[in-house]
């Protein structure tokens, strides 16, 4: 599926100086195609910035993942990656 920018991630907790903030985001995608590069087509208006982490919350499989804002191009989009826990 795709992102419906109707239904933007929220940022939750800004990051003070360099540090990075907390998203929340809920849809019907696989985490999967969360992690697709640039799938937050509006991640720079947001204020999405890479180190930025992003808990998801996929309400198909009520599953929740962690991910982390990876890059961010000049189009504006944003990818992200899912987080190594250990």
């Amino acid at each position: 599926m795709a992102y419906d920018v109707a239904n933007p991630p929220k940022l939750v907790v800004a990051g003070v100086g360099d540090g990075p903030g907390i998203w929340i985001y809920s849809d019907t995608d696989a985490h999967t195609d969360v992690d697709a590069n640039d799938y937050f087509t509006n991640g720079d208006a947001l204020g999405m910035k890479a180190g930025d982490a992003l808990l998801y919350y996929d309400t198909d499989t009520a599953t929740s993942t962690i991910h982390f804002v990876r890059a961010q191009v000049t189009a504006g989009s944003a990818s992200v990656t899912v987080a190594t826990i250990s």
